[in-house]
């Protein structure tokens, strides 16, 4: 197989110091790709930057619950590299595990500000900057098994991956005119760092 499938475009990981993001940013990058690695760890993201390498890598911290930090690392990748052919939308957070019972509103709202309300962000800056450029992008998302199978994970976890493969629906039908892809894929369990530390709800990774 080609290892120039991607060669010259560039993408935004979110989540990507880590876990599967981590391995799609070396993964892009072995395709040709130049890629920003976006996360909340910035020790680990300027570590993988290092790592791959300055002259096709680099990290922006970007929370993706903000709005104003979404923006501005979108604006960042147009300005260094002068469009953006890929969004992959993969930060997200297991967060608290709790029982229905005893359901944290607070640790729920939390979790569906990350997995939700980010993926909606991170879909409307990079469709802005895709439209503006006419570039035929894609934009992907990682949903979960939860979103297909009940009980495969925390009640607030579940739900915002329902809403991810739902918002993913309805917004390929949108930007289907312009010619830009959305999809998500619905990994089963991976040992990634998040996923071995069930519970925590401070990591922005998968």
């Amino acid at each position: 197989m080609s290892k120039a499938r991607l060669n010259g475009k560039v993408a935004i990981i979110t989540g990507a110091a880590s876990g599967i993001g981590e391995a799609t940013a070396r993964l892009f990058v072995e395709n040709g790709a130049f890629v920003v690695i976006a996360d909340v760890q910035d020790e680990l993201g300027h570590q993988v930057v290092e790592s791959i390498g300055a002259e096709k890598a680099s990290y922006r911290h970007c929370d993706v619950r903000d709005e104003k930090q979404v923006e501005e690392i979108v604006a960042y990748t147009m300005d260094k590299y002068g469009g953006l052919d890929i969004m992959f939308s993969n930060a997200g957070v297991i967060g608290a595990i709790h029982g229905i019972l005893e359901l944290d509103m607070e640790a729920f709202d939390n979790t569906m500000a990350i997995n939700v309300r980010g993926v909606a962000l991170t879909m409307k800056y990079a469709a802005r900057a895709m439209v503006a450029k006419q570039i035929r992008g894609s934009i992907i998302c990682t949903a979960s098994v939860a979103a297909c199978i009940g009980g495969s994970g925390p009640h607030a976890y579940t739900t915002s991956k329902h809403a991810v493969v739902g918002l993913v629906r309805s917004v390929c039908s949108e930007l289907g005119e312009y010619g830009i892809r959305v999809n998500s894929i619905s990994p089963f369990g991976v040992a990634t760092p998040l996923a071995c530390s069930l519970g925590d709800i401070s990591g922005m990774h998968a």
